[in-house]
């Protein structure tokens, strides 16, 4: 999402004379404080990694945006609220409703996708006021959590999936178990400083029986994709309500797992599935309780990229139907073994987190690259995702036409530009929104300072406005595979007369 700060006439006359010399620090900090932030856009949804529905309200649901807080919706999706705004970080990795009582929410800040570009958080958070307040509950320094599991009766058992540094060793990673609404924490699961915690799950009928995942990973330097995995990864079973825990390992499990996603059947507490990724990775199912496992599944649509991608979803109802997270989301109605894909573009084409209300198996909510989107009627219909200003943007330029437009790059949904104003009288709306073909989603987009109808982005592409047609420039194309291209690469024109224009690699 956009924001500019706007100010009165006079105090952007001022604005305009200390930008030719006066660079007085009083006189600075007067001329700009009456500036305000106000939203220009665009309203279409950014990433989500975790979801929840309020069961037994039809239309009540939350999402965690992984750089916009948390946002509630109470008439499924048409329209959505921030909550999370007063909070001290905007990045969201994991959230849970306490299905005994609604009123209390907890979130664990800090995506847990390892990504090349991610935003680190500062521990859990907790509400008793269905959103309204919100206070810190420990965990400050696991940075990034991937899944909170609320006893079903007791809301203040809580247990959390702290994966922890993506860049290097810390203390404050593995499974964390609170009895006192995270007052105080302990950690139950724990194989040292370089293994984390990714995912939970419990049997329905038997709270007591969790599951856990850990996943031994590290972002490492000049990778964009596949972070490294190691020994610490692997699958884990408490009969005590995450008390203790056993390995599971071996009995038709791989035995070098990366990331781990989980699920138990709410039907049948002796059904559980695991997306694994492996080299030997799949879709694996239990149906004794996790004492033997089958791959029913190595369908590659369904755990390629697996670092990225682990959600897997069973009905409430019907042990046999089995939802899957990817790059499009898949619906298995044989227990895991086929696949048919059942949503994709347009509103996602990355897949992280489906929530099916345990009570009504037609009340659904996905989280998505493109936001979050909800149905109520089995996914026969979906609300949009062009309500939700929550994109991520790279980096923001304008051009010197008046009213001035800015341009920025989003994450997952491509290169953007937007009035900073215009004569409508309901505002600036998707109609003066433009996507352009220059700056991919994570580079710069920068307009000709001289001609605000040709744009510069990406790495680099011209692209003339007037005619639509691009003209790739890039001056490494002479040096073929020899260049460690990052996720975002500088761009930039000199602010001198000859307006030069530098592109940076390596």
């Amino acid at each position: 999402m956009i924001w500019l700060r706007t100010l009165a006439f006079s105090a952007l006359l001022a604005c305009v004379g200390t930008a030719h010399g006066d660079d007085s620090s009083a006189a600075s900090q007067t001329q700009w404080q009456p500036l305000l932030w106000r939203s220009i856009g665009p309203f279409r949804g950014g990433r989500v990694l975790t979801v929840s529905g309020v069961p037994k309200e039809p239309n009540h649901f939350y999402f965690g945006a992984v750089n916009g807080g948390v946002w509630e919706t109470r008439n499924a999706g048409r329209t959505w609220i921030p909550i999370f705004d007063a909070a001290p970080v905007g990045s969201v990795g994991a959230l849970a409703v306490a299905p005994s009582d609604p009123s209390v929410i907890y979130v664990g800040s800090g995506e847990a996708d390892m990504r090349s570009d991610i935003a680190q958080g500062a521990g859990m958070f907790k509400s008793v006021d269905a959103g309204r307040t919100w206070q810190p509950a420990g965990l400050h320094d696991s940075q990034q959590i991937g899944r909170i599991l609320v006893d079903p009766t007791n809301p203040h058992l809580v247990l959390v999936a702290a994966l922890g540094h993506p860049y290097g060793a810390n203390e404050t990673r593995g499974v964390f178990r609170s009895i006192d609404g995270g007052k105080t924490w302990q950690r139950t699961l724990d194989r040292g400083p370089d293994a984390g915690a990714i995912d939970l799950a419990a049997a329905t009928d038997q709270p007591n029986i969790v599951y856990a995942a850990l996943w031994q990973t590290r972002r490492p330097p000049w990778s964009v994709y596949s972070p490294a995995n190691g020994p610490g990864s692997g699958l884990f079973k408490s009969a005590d309500s995450g008390q203790t825990w056993t390995a599971l390992t071996g009995h038709g499990l791989p035995s070098n797992p990366g990331r781990i996603g989980i699920a138990v059947a709410p039907s049948d507490s002796r059904r559980v599935f695991a997306l694994i990724d492996a080299a030997d990775g799949g879709l694996y199912r239990s149906d004794d309780a996790a004492a033997t496992w089958t791959r029913v599944s190595n369908d590659s649509r369904i755990w390629k990229r697996g670092w990225y991608f682990g959600g897997v979803t069973v009905d409430p109802l019907n042990s046999d139907l089995v939802y899957v997270c990817n790059t499009a989301m898949y619906r298995s109605k044989d227990g895991g073994k086929q696949f048919e894909p059942v949503k994709g573009a347009p509103g996602g084409d990355d897949y992280h987190q489906l929530w099916i209300d345990p009570t009504d198996s037609r009340r659904q909510i996905l989280g998505v690259d493109q936001g979050a989107v909800v149905t109520l009627d089995g996914g026969e219909n979906w609300s949009s995702w062009f309500n939700q200003p929550t994109g991520q943007f790279y980096h923001v330029a304008t051009d010197n036409r008046f009213p001035y437009w800015v341009y920025a790059a989003q994450q997952d949904s491509g290169a953007a530009g937007i009035p900073s104003r215009t004569d409508n009288i309901d505002g600036i709306n998707l109609t003066q929104f433009r996507e352009t073909t220059a700056g991919g989603e994570s580079d710069n987009v920068i307009p000709d300072p001289d001609d605000p109808s040709i744009l510069l982005g990406g790495r680099v592409d011209e692209l003339n406005l007037r005619t639509g047609q691009t003209h790739h420039v890039d001056p490494t194309l002479a040096y073929p595979d020899i260049y460690r291209a990052a996720w975002t690469l500088p761009l930039a024109f000199a602010k001198t007369a000859d307006h030069a224009l530098y592109f940076a690699n390596q």
